[in-house]
């Protein structure tokens, strides 16, 4: 009887577990962009951001190394200052309401979360191989959402008393739904309505970025991605048919901040343009003004905005916090309070505060007219310096930047600047600003 040695038995094999969702590398970006307007109506919003981190950040980890944009270390700085002011959250500076460590805790944590979240988005966007997502694609859906934005806006014309609970905001208990900062986040509505000329509500049109003022900064940092998304795609025609029915929420929106940045933008790309020895965009500033002007005066939207400048109403409660933010800040000047802070009183006595039928009566919150001020109050001259030099530098760092999306990405900066004194970045306006940023990064490469 012949003995042979049996072959040994295959190795286990586990079978594989079938991917249902083939999403492609990009998707947590498109998702974000795209579905906003989804976002939104369920009550997420701005918390959509820090949810994609996720698979952002565990996508980066999978692909080290992480490749980092020019002038990072400043923005990591500011990241550390950011988390290194906190030690100062139970500090009350002179004139401000009491208050303690563990109470100023939820705001903070948002704020660095969302930080986190839009770093993680920046890293993302720019470690992102161009052939997976080709900035002809970010642009377009950045271009998306100024149509969102202008859709939102009519909207808030049109039905400004509409809003509706989200299914997110009907979870909340409702103590929690009922915080008008929570209420922000997760209720839907067109509009903020608010009494501007005295003595008569007003819709601002706020849909679908929370408030009037984030829509106007929003306006203004998107529209440039639409027109050369139009452009490229020869729907020129579109674009100024969408252009000129935007005046209107423009104009309703009663921004005077959104003006002066569309000014400010119109400029910068003009004059950008002129030094390249392109002289026809300095006509069509000419034209386009000439257009507005005429608009204007032959509507009741004239009458509208001249109202606007005339009732400068929040001009003396801007003043007011502005003051006395810089005002305390000496007493903690390299890392700020962590925190904005409230005013013990309003503008005319310490005695006056406010209530439920009158929230703006007193009680102002200091560091939350602007990002300017909110980075000085909050984490002090080492975290302003960081922050605006990080951008600052993103200007200069590409200034030879002439292709389209070179000069769209580096006007939002420009514009940015210019919106510090009267608008908080964070947090969707933050996001677009680190998009360009990250579009400029990914433009030093080779080119599609």
């Amino acid at each position: 009887m012949t003995l042979t040695t049996a072959p040994p038995s295959p190795p286990l094999v586990r079978p594989r577990a079938p991917r249902w969702l083939p999403l492609p590398p990009a998707w947590p970006l498109v998702g974000i962009l795209a579905l906003y307007p989804l976002w939104w109506a369920l009550g997420l919003g701005v918390l959509i951001f820090p949810m994609m981190a996720l698979p952002m950040g565990w996508w980066l980890l999978r692909n080290r190394p992480i490749q980092v944009p020019p002038g990072f270390g400043l923005w990591l700085l500011f990241l550390l200052a950011v988390l290194g002011s906190v030690i100062a959250l139970g500090y009350q500076p002179a004139g401000t309401l009491p208050g303690g460590f563990v109470g100023r805790l939820p705001g903070v944590g948002f704020r660095v979360i969302e930080y986190a979240s839009l770093t993680v988005l920046m890293l993302y966007v720019g470690n992102l191989p161009r052939a997976v997502l080709p900035q002809r694609r970010i642009v377009a859906l950045l271009g998306w959402l100024f149509v969102v934005t202008v859709g939102g806006g009519l909207l808030g014309v049109f039905a400004g008393h509409w809003e509706f609970n989200s299914p997110v905001e009907m979870l909340l208990p409702h103590k929690l739904r009922s915080m008008g900062f929570i209420k922000s986040l997760v209720h839907p509505a067109a509009a903020q309505v608010m009494d501007v000329f005295g003595g008569m509500d007003i819709p601002r049109p706020a849909a679908p970025w929370g408030y009037t003022n984030t829509w106007g900064n929003n306006y203004c940092l998107l529209v440039g991605f639409f027109v050369i998304w139009a452009f490229a795609t020869r729907r020129r025609w579109l674009a100024a048919v969408l252009l000129v029915v935007s005046v209107l929420p423009v104009v309703y929106s009663l921004n005077r901040g959104l003006w002066i940045g569309l000014g400010m933008l119109a400029l910068y790309l003009a004059a950008r343009l002129a030094a390249q020895g392109r002289m026809w965009p300095l006509f069509g500033l000419a034209a386009t003004t000439a257009v507005v002007a005429v608009l204007l005066a032959a509507s009741p939207l004239g009458t509208l905005v001249n109202a606007r400048v005339e009732h400068g109403k929040s001009n003396d409660v801007r003043m007011y916090v502005t003051v006395e933010a810089l005002r305390g800040l000496p007493e903690s000047p390299l890392i700020g309070f962590g925190s904005t802070r409230n005013t013990s009183g309003g503008r005319n006595s310490i005695a006056v505060g406010s209530t439920s039928d009158c929230e703006r009566c007193g009680n102002f919150t200091l560091g939350g007219n602007g990002q300017l001020w909110q980075t000085l109050y909050a984490h002090g001259i080492i975290g302003t310096l960081a922050y605006f030099g990080f951008f600052g530098y993103g200007i200069w760092r590409f200034r030879r930047d002439r292709t389209a999306i070179g000069l769209v990405c580096s006007a939002c900066h420009v514009v940015s600047f210019s919106a510090m004194f009267w608008y908080n970045a964070l947090v969707t306006p933050l996001a677009f600003q680190l998009l360009a940023y990250a579009l400029l990064w990914r433009n030093t490469h080779a080119h599609e």
